[in-house]
Protein backbone atom coordinates (compact mmCIF):
# COMPACT_ATOMS: atom_id res chain seq x y z
CA UNK A 1 0.00 0.00 0.00
CA UNK A 2 1.21 3.34 -1.14
CA UNK A 3 2.30 5.64 1.67
CA UNK A 4 1.41 9.49 1.99
CA UNK A 5 4.14 11.47 0.53
CA UNK A 6 3.82 14.37 2.21
CA UNK A 7 4.10 12.43 5.34
CA UNK A 8 7.51 10.75 3.76
CA UNK A 9 8.87 14.32 3.87
CA UNK A 10 9.26 14.18 7.65
CA UNK A 11 10.44 10.78 7.86
CA UNK A 12 14.10 11.73 6.13
CA UNK A 13 15.95 13.37 8.11
CA UNK A 14 18.57 14.78 5.62
CA UNK A 15 14.74 16.04 3.90
CA UNK A 16 13.25 17.13 7.24
CA UNK A 17 16.65 19.83 7.93
CA UNK A 18 16.66 20.69 4.21
CA UNK A 19 13.16 21.75 4.56
CA UNK A 20 13.61 23.41 7.58
CA UNK A 21 16.01 25.20 7.12
CA UNK A 22 14.38 26.57 3.87
CA UNK A 23 11.82 27.53 5.74
CA UNK A 24 13.66 29.54 8.11
CA UNK A 25 15.84 31.56 5.44
CA UNK A 26 12.26 32.45 3.96
CA UNK A 27 10.82 33.37 7.30
CA UNK A 28 13.90 35.93 7.30
CA UNK A 29 13.22 37.09 4.57
CA UNK A 30 9.76 38.12 4.26
CA UNK A 31 10.65 39.50 7.76
CA UNK A 32 12.99 42.03 5.95
CA UNK A 33 10.70 42.68 3.50
CA UNK A 34 8.85 44.24 5.97
CA UNK A 35 11.25 47.04 7.76
CA UNK A 36 11.43 50.32 6.15
CA UNK A 37 14.14 52.13 5.43
CA UNK A 38 14.64 55.34 7.78
CA UNK A 39 13.01 58.76 7.25
CA UNK A 40 9.76 58.03 4.61
CA UNK A 41 6.56 58.31 4.53
CA UNK A 42 5.62 55.03 3.09
CA UNK A 43 1.77 56.15 2.52
CA UNK A 44 2.66 58.69 0.01
CA UNK A 45 5.14 56.12 -1.52
CA UNK A 46 2.60 54.28 -1.90
CA UNK A 47 -0.19 56.40 -3.44
CA UNK A 48 2.92 57.44 -6.12
CA UNK A 49 3.64 53.61 -7.14
CA UNK A 50 -0.04 53.34 -7.78
CA UNK A 51 0.07 55.49 -10.51
CA UNK A 52 3.61 53.29 -11.95
CA UNK A 53 1.72 49.87 -12.32
CA UNK A 54 2.46 49.59 -15.59
CA UNK A 55 6.02 50.95 -15.79
CA UNK A 56 9.54 49.25 -14.96
CA UNK A 57 9.09 49.97 -11.21
CA UNK A 58 5.66 48.24 -11.52
CA UNK A 59 7.21 45.19 -12.98
CA UNK A 60 10.67 45.39 -10.50
CA UNK A 61 8.04 45.41 -7.32
CA UNK A 62 6.52 42.22 -8.32
CA UNK A 63 9.48 40.43 -8.45
CA UNK A 64 11.00 41.83 -5.03
CA UNK A 65 7.24 41.32 -3.15
CA UNK A 66 5.94 44.84 -2.86
CA UNK A 67 9.52 45.60 -1.11
CA UNK A 68 10.36 48.99 -3.67
CA UNK A 69 7.06 50.34 -3.03
CA UNK A 70 7.46 50.17 0.78
CA UNK A 71 10.96 51.09 0.28
CA UNK A 72 11.86 48.02 2.62
CA UNK A 73 15.77 47.00 3.48
CA UNK A 74 15.29 44.32 0.67
CA UNK A 75 13.81 46.67 -1.61
CA UNK A 76 16.23 45.69 -4.32
CA UNK A 77 15.56 41.72 -3.51
CA UNK A 78 17.60 39.30 -5.65
CA UNK A 79 16.92 41.14 -8.70
CA UNK A 80 21.14 42.57 -8.67
CA UNK A 81 21.95 39.15 -8.55
CA UNK A 82 20.32 37.63 -11.34
CA UNK A 83 20.77 40.83 -13.59
CA UNK A 84 24.43 40.05 -13.01
CA UNK A 85 23.77 36.27 -13.72
CA UNK A 86 21.88 36.78 -16.88
CA UNK A 87 25.14 39.51 -17.80
CA UNK A 88 27.44 36.99 -17.60
CA UNK A 89 25.25 35.01 -19.90
CA UNK A 90 25.14 36.83 -21.99
CA UNK A 91 29.16 37.57 -22.66
CA UNK A 92 29.63 33.83 -22.73
CA UNK A 93 27.84 33.92 -26.12
CA UNK A 94 29.90 36.33 -27.89
CA UNK A 95 33.89 36.69 -25.84
CA UNK A 96 35.42 33.14 -25.50
CA UNK A 97 37.28 33.55 -22.99
CA UNK A 98 33.86 33.88 -20.71
CA UNK A 99 32.69 30.72 -22.47
CA UNK A 100 35.54 28.71 -21.90
CA UNK A 101 35.58 29.26 -18.07
CA UNK A 102 31.56 28.42 -17.93
CA UNK A 103 32.89 25.19 -18.81
CA UNK A 104 35.51 24.79 -16.26
CA UNK A 105 34.75 23.75 -12.85
CA UNK A 106 37.53 26.15 -11.03
CA UNK A 107 36.30 28.74 -13.77
CA UNK A 108 32.44 28.63 -12.95
CA UNK A 109 33.98 29.50 -9.30
CA UNK A 110 35.97 32.54 -10.45
CA UNK A 111 32.29 33.55 -12.58
CA UNK A 112 30.39 33.13 -9.14
CA UNK A 113 32.72 35.14 -7.48
CA UNK A 114 32.76 38.02 -10.34
CA UNK A 115 29.45 37.62 -10.71
CA UNK A 116 28.90 38.22 -6.18
CA UNK A 117 31.03 41.42 -7.27
CA UNK A 118 29.15 42.80 -10.15
CA UNK A 119 25.98 42.49 -7.86
CA UNK A 120 27.49 44.94 -5.10
CA UNK A 121 28.10 47.15 -7.85
CA UNK A 122 24.62 47.00 -9.45
CA UNK A 123 23.04 47.11 -6.08
CA UNK A 124 24.89 50.41 -5.04
CA UNK A 125 23.93 51.75 -8.66
CA UNK A 126 20.61 51.46 -8.29
CA UNK A 127 20.50 52.29 -4.40
CA UNK A 128 21.62 55.72 -5.69
CA UNK A 129 19.01 56.22 -8.34
CA UNK A 130 16.42 54.65 -6.03
CA UNK A 131 17.39 57.08 -3.11
CA UNK A 132 17.07 59.84 -6.07
CA UNK A 133 13.76 58.98 -6.73
CA UNK A 134 12.55 59.27 -3.09
CA UNK A 135 13.70 62.46 -2.52
CA UNK A 136 11.90 63.75 -5.87
CA UNK A 137 8.49 62.50 -4.25
CA UNK A 138 6.78 65.31 -2.78
CA UNK A 139 6.27 64.49 0.92
CA UNK A 140 7.85 61.02 0.70
CA UNK A 141 11.09 61.56 2.47
CA UNK A 142 11.09 63.52 5.95
CA UNK A 143 14.63 65.05 5.29
CA UNK A 144 15.89 64.98 1.93
CA UNK A 145 19.82 65.75 1.28
CA UNK A 146 23.59 63.61 1.84
CA UNK A 147 22.56 61.93 4.71
CA UNK A 148 19.69 59.92 3.74
CA UNK A 149 21.72 58.99 0.49
CA UNK A 150 24.10 57.77 2.17
CA UNK A 151 21.96 55.95 4.51
CA UNK A 152 19.72 54.83 2.06
CA UNK A 153 22.38 53.34 -0.66
CA UNK A 154 24.01 51.28 2.10
CA UNK A 155 21.19 49.81 3.76
CA UNK A 156 19.90 48.92 0.55
CA UNK A 157 23.28 47.41 -1.14
CA UNK A 158 24.07 45.58 2.58
CA UNK A 159 20.22 44.38 2.02
CA UNK A 160 20.89 42.92 -1.83
CA UNK A 161 24.30 41.32 -0.68
CA UNK A 162 22.07 39.49 2.26
CA UNK A 163 19.30 38.29 0.13
CA UNK A 164 22.23 37.19 -2.03
CA UNK A 165 23.82 35.37 0.62
CA UNK A 166 20.51 34.05 1.92
CA UNK A 167 19.39 32.25 -1.95
CA UNK A 168 23.22 31.04 -1.93
CA UNK A 169 22.76 29.47 1.71
CA UNK A 170 18.89 27.68 0.20
CA UNK A 171 21.12 26.62 -2.41
CA UNK A 172 23.65 25.02 -0.56
CA UNK A 173 21.84 23.54 2.29
CA UNK A 174 18.02 23.88 1.97
CA UNK A 175 16.09 22.37 -1.20
CA UNK A 176 15.56 23.97 -4.30
CA UNK A 177 17.13 26.82 -6.10
CA UNK A 178 17.47 29.76 -3.48
CA UNK A 179 17.48 32.53 -5.93
CA UNK A 180 14.12 31.42 -7.70
CA UNK A 181 12.34 30.41 -4.28
CA UNK A 182 12.94 33.98 -3.29
CA UNK A 183 11.17 35.55 -5.80
CA UNK A 184 8.35 32.82 -5.65
CA UNK A 185 7.67 33.94 -2.05
CA UNK A 186 7.96 37.40 -3.29
CA UNK A 187 5.50 36.83 -5.82
CA UNK A 188 2.89 34.35 -3.65
CA UNK A 189 2.57 36.98 -1.22
CA UNK A 190 0.62 39.48 -3.04
CA UNK A 191 -1.90 36.32 -3.40
CA UNK A 192 -4.11 36.50 -0.39
CA UNK A 193 -4.56 39.97 -0.34
CA UNK A 194 -5.94 39.52 -3.99
CA UNK A 195 -8.22 36.92 -3.30
CA UNK A 196 -9.68 39.02 -0.58
CA UNK A 197 -9.88 42.08 -2.89
CA UNK A 198 -11.74 39.91 -5.41
CA UNK A 199 -14.12 38.83 -2.81
CA UNK A 200 -14.89 42.61 -1.54
CA UNK A 201 -15.87 43.25 -4.94
CA UNK A 202 -17.61 40.08 -5.06
CA UNK A 203 -19.52 41.44 -1.88
CA UNK A 204 -20.59 44.80 -3.30
CA UNK A 205 -22.04 43.25 -6.26
CA UNK A 206 -18.88 44.26 -8.77
CA UNK A 207 -18.49 40.81 -9.62
CA UNK A 208 -21.07 38.33 -10.29
CA UNK A 209 -20.75 34.96 -8.82
CA UNK A 210 -20.98 32.83 -12.41
CA UNK A 211 -18.02 35.28 -13.70
CA UNK A 212 -16.05 34.61 -10.25
CA UNK A 213 -16.98 30.54 -11.20
CA UNK A 214 -15.68 31.40 -14.28
CA UNK A 215 -12.48 33.01 -13.39
CA UNK A 216 -11.68 29.53 -11.27
CA UNK A 217 -12.23 27.75 -14.03
CA UNK A 218 -10.08 29.86 -16.32
CA UNK A 219 -7.32 29.93 -13.37
CA UNK A 220 -7.53 26.12 -12.92
CA UNK A 221 -7.09 25.52 -16.74
CA UNK A 222 -4.37 27.76 -17.30
CA UNK A 223 -2.47 26.45 -14.73
CA UNK A 224 -2.91 22.55 -15.91
CA UNK A 225 -1.86 23.85 -19.38
CA UNK A 226 1.33 25.33 -17.98
CA UNK A 227 2.53 22.61 -15.99
CA UNK A 228 2.08 20.52 -19.29
CA UNK A 229 3.76 22.63 -21.37
CA UNK A 230 6.71 23.47 -18.67
CA UNK A 231 7.12 19.44 -18.45
CA UNK A 232 6.58 18.91 -22.77
CA UNK A 233 9.61 18.13 -24.38
CA UNK A 234 10.46 16.28 -27.87
CA UNK A 235 12.77 13.26 -27.00
CA UNK A 236 15.85 12.69 -29.82
CA UNK A 237 16.85 9.52 -29.62
CA UNK A 238 20.33 8.57 -28.42
CA UNK A 239 22.11 5.21 -29.18
CA UNK A 240 25.05 4.20 -27.20
CA UNK A 241 27.35 1.48 -29.03
CA UNK A 242 28.60 -1.04 -26.97
CA UNK A 243 32.14 -0.77 -25.62
CA UNK A 244 34.78 -2.64 -24.21
CA UNK A 245 35.47 -1.10 -20.30
CA UNK A 246 37.94 -2.61 -17.68
CA UNK A 247 40.08 -6.15 -18.25
CA UNK A 248 37.47 -7.38 -21.64
CA UNK A 249 34.35 -6.47 -19.69
CA UNK A 250 32.15 -5.69 -22.51
CA UNK A 251 29.39 -3.08 -21.65
CA UNK A 252 26.09 -3.37 -23.55
CA UNK A 253 25.30 -0.71 -25.64
CA UNK A 254 22.49 1.69 -24.78
CA UNK A 255 19.19 3.46 -25.86
CA UNK A 256 18.86 7.06 -24.51
CA UNK A 257 17.66 10.76 -25.48
CA UNK A 258 18.12 13.96 -25.78
CA UNK A 259 15.25 15.86 -23.88
CA UNK A 260 14.64 19.75 -25.85
CA UNK A 261 12.06 21.26 -24.16
CA UNK A 262 9.50 23.30 -25.80
CA UNK A 263 9.82 26.07 -23.46
CA UNK A 264 13.55 26.15 -23.07
CA UNK A 265 14.22 29.99 -22.12
CA UNK A 266 11.06 29.53 -19.09
CA UNK A 267 10.25 33.13 -18.15
CA UNK A 268 13.14 34.93 -19.54
CA UNK A 269 11.67 36.11 -22.99
CA UNK A 270 8.71 37.89 -21.27
CA UNK A 271 10.88 39.95 -18.96
CA UNK A 272 12.76 40.93 -21.31
CA UNK A 273 9.96 41.88 -23.66
CA UNK A 274 8.54 43.58 -20.22
CA UNK A 275 11.64 45.42 -19.65
CA UNK A 276 11.73 46.81 -23.57
CA UNK A 277 7.80 47.45 -23.98
CA UNK A 278 7.41 49.09 -21.07
CA UNK A 279 10.02 51.87 -21.61
CA UNK A 280 7.91 54.58 -23.37
CA UNK A 281 5.62 54.72 -20.44
CA UNK A 282 8.37 54.43 -17.63
CA UNK A 283 9.78 57.72 -19.38
CA UNK A 284 6.90 59.81 -19.87
CA UNK A 285 5.86 59.45 -16.16
CA UNK A 286 9.07 61.15 -15.73
CA UNK A 287 10.01 63.46 -18.32
CA UNK A 288 7.28 65.83 -20.22
CA UNK A 289 7.52 65.11 -23.62
CA UNK A 290 5.24 65.02 -26.12
CA UNK A 291 6.80 62.52 -28.11
CA UNK A 292 7.07 60.00 -25.09
CA UNK A 293 3.62 60.56 -24.08
CA UNK A 294 2.06 59.95 -27.19
CA UNK A 295 4.22 56.61 -27.70
CA UNK A 296 3.23 55.77 -24.30
CA UNK A 297 -0.51 56.01 -24.76
CA UNK A 298 0.33 53.95 -28.33
CA UNK A 299 1.46 51.12 -26.25
CA UNK A 300 -0.78 51.59 -23.24
CA UNK A 301 -2.08 47.92 -22.20
CA UNK A 302 -5.01 46.01 -24.07
CA UNK A 303 -4.38 48.39 -27.15
CA UNK A 304 -3.69 46.31 -30.48
CA UNK A 305 -0.08 47.82 -30.95
CA UNK A 306 0.79 46.82 -27.13
CA UNK A 307 -0.07 43.29 -27.65
CA UNK A 308 1.07 42.56 -31.87
CA UNK A 309 4.54 44.60 -30.20
CA UNK A 310 4.63 43.15 -27.21
CA UNK A 311 3.97 39.19 -29.37
CA UNK A 312 6.79 39.53 -31.38
CA UNK A 313 9.46 41.05 -28.69
CA UNK A 314 8.38 37.71 -26.75
CA UNK A 315 9.04 35.63 -29.94
CA UNK A 316 12.16 37.43 -30.68
CA UNK A 317 13.50 36.74 -27.09
CA UNK A 318 12.89 33.19 -27.04
CA UNK A 319 15.01 32.58 -29.75
CA UNK A 320 17.62 34.65 -29.04
CA UNK A 321 17.57 33.49 -25.28
CA UNK A 322 17.43 29.63 -26.24
CA UNK A 323 20.50 29.99 -28.42
CA UNK A 324 22.61 31.73 -26.21
CA UNK A 325 21.60 28.45 -23.07
CA UNK A 326 21.42 25.96 -25.84
CA UNK A 327 24.61 25.28 -27.78
CA UNK A 328 23.54 22.27 -30.68
CA UNK A 329 27.57 22.29 -31.77
CA UNK A 330 28.86 21.77 -28.11
CA UNK A 331 26.06 19.59 -27.59
CA UNK A 332 27.14 16.83 -31.10
CA UNK A 333 31.00 17.31 -29.84
CA UNK A 334 29.92 15.82 -26.29
CA UNK A 335 27.77 12.77 -28.35
CA UNK A 336 30.79 12.63 -30.79
CA UNK A 337 33.45 11.39 -27.44
CA UNK A 338 31.28 9.80 -25.80
CA UNK A 339 30.41 7.33 -29.42
CA UNK A 340 26.85 8.16 -29.09
CA UNK A 341 24.74 8.61 -32.03
CA UNK A 342 21.54 9.67 -33.58
CA UNK A 343 19.83 6.92 -35.37
CA UNK A 344 20.25 8.16 -39.44
CA UNK A 345 22.29 11.04 -38.78
CA UNK A 346 25.86 11.51 -38.96
CA UNK A 347 28.32 12.67 -36.16
CA UNK A 348 29.88 15.89 -35.21
CA UNK A 349 28.56 19.08 -37.84
CA UNK A 350 25.50 17.00 -39.37
CA UNK A 351 24.13 15.94 -35.83
CA UNK A 352 24.56 19.67 -34.56
CA UNK A 353 22.42 21.17 -37.66
CA UNK A 354 20.12 18.05 -36.80
CA UNK A 355 19.70 19.25 -33.05
CA UNK A 356 19.53 23.28 -34.48
CA UNK A 357 16.59 22.55 -37.07
CA UNK A 358 14.52 20.23 -34.09
CA UNK A 359 15.23 23.11 -31.94
CA UNK A 360 13.89 25.18 -34.16
CA UNK A 361 10.72 23.92 -34.79
CA UNK A 362 9.86 23.27 -31.23
CA UNK A 363 10.52 26.76 -30.15
CA UNK A 364 8.22 28.29 -32.15
CA UNK A 365 4.96 26.51 -30.80
CA UNK A 366 6.93 27.29 -27.00
CA UNK A 367 7.20 31.43 -28.37
CA UNK A 368 3.49 31.29 -29.19
CA UNK A 369 2.61 29.56 -25.60
CA UNK A 370 4.37 32.57 -23.96
CA UNK A 371 3.38 34.89 -26.00
CA UNK A 372 -0.56 33.89 -25.12
CA UNK A 373 0.49 33.45 -21.27
CA UNK A 374 1.81 36.82 -20.85
CA UNK A 375 -1.51 38.43 -22.35
CA UNK A 376 -3.46 36.67 -20.24
CA UNK A 377 -4.18 39.16 -17.55
CA UNK A 378 -5.82 41.49 -19.95
CA UNK A 379 -8.25 39.87 -21.55
CA UNK A 380 -9.10 38.66 -18.02
CA UNK A 381 -9.61 42.11 -17.22
CA UNK A 382 -11.55 42.78 -20.38
CA UNK A 383 -13.91 39.79 -20.15
CA UNK A 384 -14.46 39.77 -16.57
CA UNK A 385 -14.37 42.80 -15.88
CA UNK A 386 -11.86 42.63 -12.91
CA UNK A 387 -8.90 44.26 -12.03
CA UNK A 388 -7.28 41.91 -9.22
CA UNK A 389 -6.74 38.86 -10.83
CA UNK A 390 -3.21 37.93 -9.39
CA UNK A 391 -2.26 35.02 -11.74
CA UNK A 392 -0.43 37.29 -14.29
CA UNK A 393 1.48 35.45 -16.70
CA UNK A 394 5.43 36.29 -15.66
CA UNK A 395 3.87 35.63 -11.93
CA UNK A 396 2.38 31.84 -13.18
CA UNK A 397 5.44 30.62 -15.43
CA UNK A 398 7.45 31.51 -12.35
CA UNK A 399 5.57 30.27 -10.02
CA UNK A 400 4.71 26.89 -11.69
CA UNK A 401 8.28 26.38 -12.86
CA UNK A 402 10.29 26.64 -8.97
CA UNK A 403 7.40 24.57 -8.28
CA UNK A 404 7.86 21.61 -10.22
CA UNK A 405 11.66 22.09 -9.83
CA UNK A 406 11.23 21.84 -5.72
CA UNK A 407 9.05 18.87 -6.04
CA UNK A 408 11.42 17.59 -8.34
CA UNK A 409 14.43 17.68 -6.12
CA UNK A 410 11.95 16.31 -3.26
CA UNK A 411 11.11 13.28 -4.97
CA UNK A 412 15.08 12.49 -5.98
CA UNK A 413 15.72 12.36 -2.36
CA UNK A 414 12.67 10.45 -1.41
CA UNK A 415 13.44 8.12 -3.90
CA UNK A 416 16.99 7.80 -2.64
CA UNK A 417 15.62 6.51 0.55
CA UNK A 418 12.97 4.15 -1.41
CA UNK A 419 9.98 6.19 -0.50
CA UNK A 420 7.42 6.68 -2.96
CA UNK A 421 7.50 9.94 -4.45
CA UNK A 422 4.99 12.51 -5.36
CA UNK A 423 4.31 11.77 -8.62
CA UNK A 424 3.79 8.07 -9.67
CA UNK A 425 2.93 6.69 -13.52
CA UNK A 426 0.36 3.62 -12.48
CA UNK A 427 0.85 0.19 -11.23
CA UNK A 428 2.86 -2.69 -13.06
CA UNK A 429 1.53 -6.50 -12.23
CA UNK A 430 4.51 -8.46 -11.09
CA UNK A 431 3.91 -11.69 -9.99
CA UNK A 432 0.88 -11.71 -8.34
CA UNK A 433 1.31 -8.71 -6.84
CA UNK A 434 0.56 -5.08 -7.77
CA UNK A 435 4.06 -2.64 -7.68
CA UNK A 436 3.77 0.99 -8.00
CA UNK A 437 6.07 2.54 -10.53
Amino acid sequence: MATNPIANLFRVPELKDKILFTLLMLFIYRIGAHITVPGLDVGVLQQQFGQLQGTFFGIYDMFVGGGLSRATVFALGIMPYISASIMFQLLAAVIPTVEKLQKDEDGRKKLTQWTRYVTVALAAVQAYGYAVFLQSITGAVHTSGFVFTATTVITLTVGAVFVMWLGEQITDQGIGNGMSLLIFFSIIESFPAAVGRTWESMMLGEIGAFSLLALLAVIVGVSAGVVAMTMAARKIPVQIPRKVVGRGRIQEGQKSFIPLRINSAGVMPIIFAQSFIVVPGTAAAFVDIPILTNLAEIFTPQTWPYYVTYGLLILFFTYFYTAIIFNPIDLAENLKKQGAFIPGVKPGTRTAEYIDRVLTRVTLPGAIYLALIAMLPFWIFDIFNIQTFFFGGTSLLIVVGVGLDTVQQAQQLLLLRHYDGFMKKGRVKMRGRQRYM
